[in-house]
């Protein structure tokens, strides 16, 4: 095990790998990145990445986790930062999607990528994107919920469409265009689910 880069306790073989996985997945593609690479990048055998994952698409599917776990963990930041007000932090969760989304370097959803890049609907890669995909849908039906909605699923809905339009228009228009607008979008869609 290598030790932590700030000396604290070694970092585990498995743990490099899915670290450089994820970096390479993101910056170049799923399927544009090899076991080698990744292997060679961590820093360890390809042994050691088949002890963790049974295969590369494993290792695809763990990264996945990862990403969208990184999204929960920012939504449920944004909502305990704002515990009187869940429409504040929904909205501050939305508006952090569209200053992350804009900024140079930005490759997409790690989830709406791997959609893209494997489209083979019985794929498992492509099924754990879709069900994190749900999963973030559903957080936002429970979260406008409690904020009133009439209809908390077509809320979710269009909140969702806004969060994929940032991922896209960020990458295209950068910190200037559409993006600028998302929280204020959201707050019209809030307002008008309640009228």
């Amino acid at each position: 095990m290598a030790e932590g880069h700030d000396g604290s306790a070694p970092v585990r073989a498995g743990d490099r790998i899915r670290a450089a996985a994820r970096e390479l997945f993101y910056l170049r593609g799923f399927r544009g990145v090899g076991v080698d690479e990744i292997v060679a990048r961590a820093g360890v055998t390809k042994p050691s990445l088949y002890r963790g994952f049974a295969s590369k698409d494993a290792l695809v599917i763990a990264c996945l986790e990862d990403y969208d776990a990184g999204l929960h963990a920012r939504l449920d930041e944004a909502l305990a930062a704002h515990p009187d007000d869940p429409q504040a932090g929904l909205v501050a969760f939305l508006d952090g999607i569209a200053r992350r989304s804009a900024r140079p370097g930005f490759r997409g959803c790690g989830l709406t990528n791997a959609v893209v890049e494997y489209p083979e609907a019985d794929h498992p890669v492509r099924a754990a994107a879709c069900e994190g995909k749900r999963a973030l849908h559903a957080r936002l039906a429970a979260v406008a919920a409690t904020l009133g909605a009439r209809a908390p699923e077509n809320l979710a809905d269009a909140l969702l469409l806004l969060v994929e339009g940032a991922f896209a228009c960020g990458q295209i228009f950068g910190a200037d265009g559409p993006n600028r607008s998302l929280a204020s979008a959201a707050e019209a869609l809030i307002a008008a689910s309640r009228a």
